[in-house]
């Protein structure tokens, strides 16, 4: 476990978190008295942990409003069995579907 005081911790906190995230533990020290813990967060095992660490890691943002109804209420598109993928998304956006 890492040992840090507090000036270093207010001077390199971000690559302390790094070591966080990679897995580390690291006790914070005032005047030599360990005062608090930075570890990582234990994950549930839930779908929604997933998000959330994937918000953490900055890798996606959250929603910051709703899902439009049209949106929802619109047929998904229907690809025909001898045009790719590629092919059927192309021709959505020359249709402007």
């Amino acid at each position: 476990m890492k040992k840090a005081s507090v000036s270093e911790a207010k001077n390199s906190l971000s690559a302390l978190l790094d070591k966080v995230k990679a897995g580390a533990s690291i006790v914070i020290q005032d005047r030599g008295r360990p005062v608090a813990r930075l570890e990582p967060i234990a994950s549930t095992g839930s779908g929604g942990d997933r998000l959330e660490q994937l918000i953490r890691d900055g890798v996606v943002r959250p929603a910051r409003g709703s899902i439009s109804r049209k949106l929802l209420s619109s047929e998904p598109p229907s690809v025909r069995g001898d045009v790719s993928a590629l092919e059927a998304l192309l021709e959505e956006r020359r249709e402007g579907r």
